[in-house]
């Protein structure tokens, strides 16, 4: 049997078998939306994002390093990473303080699981980028400003 087509038919088995599962109400795709901030991902401002969260009275934290570059040359993708060092880190946020909608991403990492997330952001202008970490309940935030010399939201 010709491999392409052989890949056809495991893939279409598999979509099947998605289907199946999905119409049987074995998988719930709903439990996965439940945890989003619709709020926070709508808010226009870095004090009603940190309401949002949960976070209005968050303490700054030498705990959390933010690594990002100083400059970036396209803002339209612009890579972030945050470690935070504080135990039983529950929860990372990411802010693009002038964005148009600040909120850039929140992770939920796993009981145990190790304080550190990356992505890249599309940013329009230059900016303070906020890390927000949830840990043990309480909150902390740390800021690094980022240069932007191509804007990539405008």
């Amino acid at each position: 049997m010709n491999k392409s087509r052989r890949d056809f038919i495991e893939r279409a088995a598999g979509v099947g078998a998605l289907a199946v599962a999905s119409t049987a109400g074995l998988l719930e795709s709903g439990q996965a939306w439940a945890a989003w901030n619709k709020a926070g991902f709508e808010s226009k401002g870095i004090v009603a994002v940190l309401k949002s969260l949960g976070a209005s009275d968050a303490a700054e934290s030498k705990d959390i390093a933010i690594t990002a570059p100083d400059i970036a040359e396209n803002g339209a993708i612009v890579p972030v990473a945050v470690t935070s060092r504080i135990p039983n880190t529950e929860q990372i946020s990411i802010v693009a303080e002038k964005n148009p909608f600040p909120l850039a991403a929140t992770f939920n990492l796993a009981s145990g699981g190790d304080g550190y997330v990356s992505t890249r952001l599309k940013m329009g202008q230059t900016s303070d980028v906020w890390a927000v970490v949830k840990a043990g309940g309480r909150y902390y935030v740390a800021k690094k400003e980022i240069k932007i010399t191509v804007g990539g939201c405008g």
